[in-house]
């Protein structure tokens, strides 16, 4: 396969691209962090417009994410996009402060640590590096690709813990879906002592290190394993910056690690955790806020000009949080938002609620 030559504007970064790669994962191998989100197609947060070069071609992706009209006009997807001459790209959704800092994406063979069920449907999922001395660092709020046994197929979830945590593991927090091809394997079969492999790092929902002002985090479901990756960093490293986390639930039954969050409350200086019930049943005696966590965060929250907003969680609610968070004056270029999707079929599902994380 030939390799060309991609260049990104308007940050002037040049990458060498093989003919059986997408333009995404060629970046990512080396070391140049692209916004993105499923690379599935699905979500357009990978969308850039090609300025110089015609020969591309795209694998299967949604019609949501991009339109026949834009892909005539010269909008691309960057995970869905493969090149077969040289090309000049314009970004248009990007991150200076974390293109240039990738770290190297490595395939490791990993066993089954731990399983422990949170709720009725979401479960910790404990890996262990089978090579002590595979470097797979990550930021706090990056993603591996886990594969999936006796397929070609992988799946995507969130780090819940940190590189200096537990060193050589990899903790993730994954949401049980009947149909999923992977959760459904972890709720029936996956046992401890069990091997797989995972690749990664990837993803951009990491701590933004020249921003100093307040925090605000939203989440739900699934969505809680990269918020926590980064409360626990900002613990391990003494951080002080006022943060708040909203995090979303239908009942009491399925709130999880609420004595962790509540702790952190004591140990993580200016750290506050809201949770709210959207469904609360009859008897789980509950007296703290209710309704769609969205509808807190506008009760809680009247100017949030000035701060950093972290969302995670299922699509619906994170499309509401950033419409609120516009609303409340958050700069929509201190947004930082996961939705968590599955791996659907792309011509006719742009998004959905997720196995697990794509970051």
């Amino acid at each position: 396969m030939n390799d060309h030559l991609v260049r990104f504007e308007p940050v002037g970064i040049e990458i060498k691209v093989s003919e059986d790669q997408n333009v995404l994962r060629a970046a990512a191998e080396q070391g140049v962090m692209l916004m993105h989100g499923c690379k599935e197609g699905q979500c357009a947060a990978c969308k850039s417009f090609v300025l110089e070069g015609e020969d591309i071609e795209h694998e299967k992706y949604s019609t949501f994410a991009l339109p026949d009209y834009e892909k005539e006009e010269g909008f691309t997807l960057l995970c869905r996009a493969h090149v077969y001459e040289d090309v000049t790209i314009e970004l248009l959704n990007y991150d200076e402060e974390m293109i240039r800092s990738g770290l190297p994406i490595r395939t490791a063979p990993v066993t089954v640590a731990a399983i422990e069920p949170l709720t009725h449907d979401i479960r910790r999922l404990a890996l262990r590096l089978d090579d002590a001395d595979t470097d797979l660092t990550f930021f706090p709020g990056q993603y591996v690709d886990v594969s999936v046994p006796g397929t070609e197929e992988t799946r995507s979830f969130s780090m819940a813990n940190t590189s200096s945590r537990d060193g050589g593991l990899l903790e993730l927090i994954i949401k049980i879906y009947p149909d999923g091809l992977f959760s459904n394997l972890l709720a029936t079969k996956l046992q401890v002592g069990d091997h797989l492999e995972v690749t990664g790092p990837f993803g951009v929902f990491t701590l933004r290190e020249s921003r100093n002002g307040d925090v605000v985090m939203i989440g739900g479901g699934a969505g809680m394993a990269p918020v926590l990756s980064l409360l626990r960093s900002m613990q391990e490293r003494g951080m002080e910056r006022p943060t708040t986390y909203y995090y979303g639930a239908r009942t009491r039954a399925d709130l999880f690690l609420e004595d962790e969050l509540r702790a952190l409350e004591s140990t993580l200086p200016g750290f506050r955790y809201v949770p709210a019930l959207s469904e609360p049943a009859p008897d789980d005696d509950w007296s703290g806020e209710v309704g769609m966590i969205t509808d807190v965060l506008r009760r809680h929250e009247k100017d949030l000009s000035a701060v950093d907003a972290y969302v995670c969680g299922p699509p619906p609610m994170v499309d509401a949080a950033l419409a609120v968070l516009g609303q409340l004056g958050c700069d929509d270029k201190h947004v930082y938002f996961d939705r968590f999707t599955t791996t659907a079929d792309p011509e006719t599902t742009p998004t959905a609620t997720p196995e697990g994380s794509m970051s």
